[in-house]
């Protein structure tokens, strides 16, 4: 920004230059060339004197006449040098202007106001977004709470707590390759940081290539090595098992998570239908599966069945208000005709970022030959109204057509 500020400050003052010089120049110019006049017209009047062309009457005639119009031409040059000083200052002024015009267009002025108000809240920021403090941050306030750390970072050196808090901020925004890039800052720092360690495999599983998810699988072994019971590591190195293709690796880790899970966890009759048994409330139970559900009733038409046999399909919720990072996903295998297809607080792709966590919701089904939610808004895709969350459940219908 300051940048921006000092590059068009010396455009203006390169402009200014410019125009002096050339005036100045010119005035030069207009000054030396009557006086050149003057006296070679004086030097053959006194040739033409002397070599009797010219009577000495005649020679102080002329001459007079001759010294009459160098003066009128000086007064004259006077008046036009005064009007191009006065056409420097008024170009001066309007390059000035239009300096500052340019920059408040470009919305410069607003960015510093920006970063101004960003580093003064910073301790706010903080408070609401890691406390749990007040309200939560809105999204143009996540984004100043990120500018602020990375001022802070800049002026005081690198911090791993910073950089893991931007990596979830760029994470929550969907900003998938700058929240692995903060996650990996952070671990050069700390490397045996669960947290960080469980956060950065977020990041990876959702960016979803083989690269990613090899990476992903490191990280979570390493979570397991310190905490052999972590369930989130325990979930996601399934979930990172099944995109592999590794469904004997997936099962395992199933079924080393599902015990440790709690009757009333989101989670739990979802591990109990990955591993094919029956749903809790089917085997007599009297605990109810607790958290918020949308079902949806999905149809899609043979002809973009057809097109994307190959690719995958993606059912996820998003907060109406708040972070763009999906509240609930579902990936699936292309079908055509109609199916239901259920999201639960169980499918976050954030821990604390559920179905739970808002009121008003979108549902969204899309088509995608990436295999990536965030990364392939261009493939077909249908998507629901402002929808309510008022109670646990809700359902609706989709139609997904060319």
């Amino acid at each position: 920004m300051l940048m921006s500020l000092s590059f068009a400050g010396a455009i203006m003052l390169a402009l200014i230059l410019v125009l002096l010089l050339f005036f100045r120049r010119k005035d030069a110019a207009v000054q030396l060339s009557p006086v050149l006049q003057f006296e070679e017209k004086l030097q053959l009047l006194s040739q033409a004197r002397d070599q009797g062309e010219l009577a000495e009457q005649d020679f102080v005639q002329a001459a007079a006449e001759l010294k009459n119009q160098y003066l009128q031409q000086q007064q004259n040059h006077q008046r036009v040098s005064g009007s191009a000083i006065g056409w420097v200052l008024g170009t001066t002024v309007l390059i000035l202007l239009g300096t500052v015009w340019l920059y408040s267009l470009t919305g410069h002025f607003s960015a510093l106001q920006n970063w101004q108000t960003a580093q003064q809240k910073l301790p706010e920021y903080g408070e609401r977004a890691l406390l749990n403090k007040g309200e939560p941050l809105t999204d143009e306030e996540i984004s100043l709470f990120a500018l602020a750390l990375r001022t802070k970072i800049s002026k005081e050196g690198d911090d791993a707590v910073a950089w893991f808090v931007i990596g979830r901020i760029w994470l929550s925004k969907g900003m998938l390759d700058d929240a692995i890039e903060a996650f990996e800052k952070a671990l050069a720092l700390t490397p045996n940081r669960i947290n960080v360690l469980i956060s950065y495999s977020q990041a990876l599983l959702v960016a979803g290539s083989d690269e990613h998810l090899a990476k992903a699988a490191r990280s979570l072994s390493a979570v397991l090595q310190q905490d052999p019971d972590n369930t989130d590591a325990l979930s996601m190195l399934a979930m990172v098992a099944e995109e592999r293709g590794d469904q004997d690796q997936a099962q395992q880790a199933w079924q080393l998570l599902l015990p440790k899970l709690e009757v009333t966890d989101p989670r739990h009759e979802m591990v109990r239908q990955k591993l094919g048994l029956a749903p809790a409330a089917k085997q007599n139970s009297t605990e109810q599966v607790s958290g918020r559900r949308v079902s949806i009733e999905l149809n899609i038409s043979p002809e973009l069945a057809e097109k994307y046999n190959t690719g995958t399909l993606f059912v996820f919720a998003k907060a109406v208000d708040g972070p763009s990072l999906p509240l609930a996903v579902q990936k699936l295998a292309v079908f055509s005709g109609v199916q239901t297809v259920q999201l639960t607080e169980a499918q976050a792709m954030q821990p604390g970022w559920t179905l739970a966590n808002a009121d008003r919701i979108q549902i969204t089904a899309r088509l995608s030959l990436s295999g990536q939610v965030l990364n392939d808004e261009d493939g077909p895709q249908v998507q629901s109204g402002v929808l309510t969350l008022e109670g646990e459940e809700l359902s609706l219908s989709l139609n997904l057509q060319p």
